[in-house]
């Protein structure tokens, strides 16, 4: 298991508003895809992986036109 700050943001669908939510929490994952099973929830789901070269991982998630942020830094 690794130490993660999680860095959830969620964008606002109002094309006035640019503000998002954000959340942020610390945490033991053992599997960063079992982690984000709990955020793959809706009929319809684009998902898209970055690796960057620093270790962060870095999902862009859409469910049912929600779209979501988020990053695994490890700690």
């Amino acid at each position: 298991m690794a130490e993660y700050e999680v860095l959830r943001e969620i964008f606002n669908q109002c094309s006035g508003n640019q503000m998002r939510d954000i959340f942020v929490e610390e945490t033991e994952i053992e599997d960063i895809n079992q982690f984000m099973n709990r955020y793959r929830v809706g009929k319809v789901v684009e998902e898209e992986r970055f690796d960057n070269p620093d270790g962060t991982v870095i999902f862009d998630l859409i469910t049912d036109g929600l779209h979501q942020r988020i990053s695994f830094t490890l700690l």
